[in-house]
């Protein structure tokens, strides 16, 4: 099945950190790159510090939604995630956005992402990789993108 994963990161090199996001990825057991959007700088939402580098990955795997999870959070700990307030600027943030057509609704995972479609900084690098792609529960995901044309994003590879 193929899972779509957000990366995000602000702090330290934001650039190597995403690169590096991804080759992990690729390498974790049970998970493939699939395919990988283009780097996209955006300012924060609801915090501050520098911009973000965001990309999004297509992944290839065989690991149920809370495993995948779970191989985000490992991936973020690597990278020193620290979590002390709420949007806090990040070295790495890595959202679990879509997982094949499933509709997860957990005390700690909500799939499809329960904003995606209301950030630029995920439907532009999502619709990078996967023009087509509909959102579970919501429809096409291009559909959104007249909803977030304010936010500022700009590709830069």
């Amino acid at each position: 099945m193929i899972a779509y994963v957000g990366i995000g990161a602000n702090l330290g090199d934001a650039r190597a950190n995403v690169r590096d996001a991804l080759a992990r990825l690729d390498a974790y057991p049970g998970c493939r790159l699939h395919a990988a959007s283009g780097c996209w700088r955006t300012a924060p939402i609801d915090s501050s510090g520098d911009d973000y580098i965001n990309a999004v990955a297509a992944v290839d795997t065989g690991l149920d939604a809370h495993a995948l999870l779970a191989a985000l959070m490992d991936i973020e700990q690597a990278h020193g995630r620290e979590r002390p307030y709420r949007n806090a600027p990040r070295t790495l943030d890595l959202d679990l956005l879509l997982v094949g057509d499933a509709v997860v609704d957990t005390p700690t995972l909500t799939v499809p992402h329960p904003r995606m479609h209301e950030r630029a900084f995920v439907l532009a690098p999502l619709l990078e990789i996967a023009p087509d792609i509909a959102i579970p529960g919501r429809g096409r995901a291009a559909d959104f993108l007249p909803g977030v044309a304010g936010q500022a994003i700009a590709r830069l590879d």
